[in-house]
């Protein structure tokens, strides 16, 4: 249930993680239409500046070309194009969104790590704006043009520090999100290990129990082999039984186990304390009404502990993150299989109450190692629910009395 009541990111930071990728067609499409568009109504209202012409136009699509080429050549991109405004600003055309792809070249240079290019870049363009607006303009068109007042500079000079600023915080942000993606990845891997480890520590209960009857049994047959050849064949009989059930457990959690810490000294739980686990949440405020259908049946000593354990963190996760005082577990006997449901009303608290976050990965560990499966997620009339499938293979159905 941790997992899944952990909010996803949302699409803005998506977005932001995605700006800088792939091939970018349709933004450099984009920016050169506006860029024709803008600057056509520009030149309407700057009658003082050359007319769009030809060349005019060629350059408005030249720095959105340049820039389908920014995410493999971040740096040349940059220069490129502010080289291309430059241009168009020395050739008397008039203001406007010309600068759009100076800023996009900027900002991808600045996301691919490389800042000082896209200072550089726009540094180029601030200081080749200055050089016409206040010593070239006497040869460069239009003609008449007198020396760019000192507020537009300032307006320049604050809009280049807007790119950059803008750019070093989507930079900065990335980076963050790439730590955090990479600290997430690694605490679900603790989670799973921690996981795995507390798995085998209640295996080895069963397992020793096993190994122990092969041991005992297989002294009974050696001490009675000569003496009592019937005796020896049933004390063989019964560590064909024993080892049989042995090597289906270790089959069944041998791709998740790792090295076996100390076993705990208690006997492994099974569905016989399930009256316990509900008086445990009784204890905590949980009234839990247990229905069961179907023939029961002994289960194996791997199936009945994860069976156990499932319950015990589905009931817990109630506690923890619903609001409901209440919750139903079912049982569902089938000839091959047990069905574990929890459900609870809702809602969702939100709270963590201090877990570790580690719920549903612990209950699909255990499920996963018996071949079954787990669903959890919230129902269609409120609340959750959590579905665990555990396979039963040749477990014969207790006889009615």
């Amino acid at each position: 249930m941790d997992e899944q009541r952990e909010r996803p990111d949302p699409p803005w930071r998506r977005w932001a993680e995605r700006t800088g990728r792939g091939p970018g067609w349709r933004l450099a499409l984009l920016v050169a239409v506006f860029a024709q568009a803008g600057s056509g109504w520009a030149a309407q209202q700057q009658t003082g500046r050359v007319a769009l012409d030809a060349f005019a136009r060629i350059l408005l699509l030249l720095g959105p070309a340049l820039l389908l080429l920014r995410h493999r050549y971040p740096v040349a991109v940059a220069y490129g194009v502010s080289v291309v405004t430059l241009v168009y600003i020395g050739a008397g055309f008039p203001y406007g969104p010309v600068f759009i792809s100076l800023a996009l070249a900027c900002f991808a240079a600045v996301v691919a790590g490389h800042r000082r290019a896209a200072w550089g870049a726009v540094g180029l363009l601030w200081a080749g704006h200055l050089l016409i607006g206040h010593w070239l303009y006497h040869w460069l068109p239009p003609a008449g043009d007198r020396p760019a007042p000192w507020g537009q500079e300032l307006g320049i000079t604050a809009w280049v520090l807007a790119i950059l600023a803008v750019s070093e915080l989507v930079r900065v942000r990335r980076e963050q999100w790439a730590r955090e993606r990479v600290e997430r990845a690694a605490a679900e891997r603790r989670r799973v290990d921690e996981e795995r480890l507390r798995i085998a520590r209640e295996l080895h209960d069963v397992l020793a129990h096993s190994i122990s009857v092969i041991n005992v049994q297989a002294g009974v047959g050696l001490a009675l082999l000569d003496t009592d050849p019937e005796q020896a064949r049933t004390a063989l009989t019964t560590i064909k039984a024993a080892s049989k059930e042995a090597l289906g457990e270790v089959r069944q959690v041998l791709d998740t186990l790792r090295t076996p810490g100390d076993a705990p000294r208690t006997p492994a739980p099974g569905l016989d304390r399930l009256p316990e686990l509900v008086e445990q949440a009784a204890a905590a405020g949980l009234a839990v009404d247990v229905a069961a259908e179907g023939k029961a049946r002994a289960l194996p000593p791997g199936a009945d502990l994860a069976a156990f354990r499932i319950l015990q963190e589905a009931l817990t996760n109630v506690v923890r993150h619903s609001g409901s005082r209440t919750a139903r577990i079912g049982l569902l006997w089938r000839p091959d299989a047990l069905e574990l449901r929890v459900d609870d009303d809702g809602p969702a608290t939100g709270g963590t109450a201090g877990g570790s976050g580690n719920g549903l990965v612990g209950m699909r560990e255990r499920a996963g190692a018996l071949g079954g499966t787990i669903e959890a997620g919230p129902r269609p009339d409120g609340g959750f629910r959590v579905v665990a499938r555990l396979p039963l293979k040749d477990v014969p159905a207790e006889e009615d009395p």
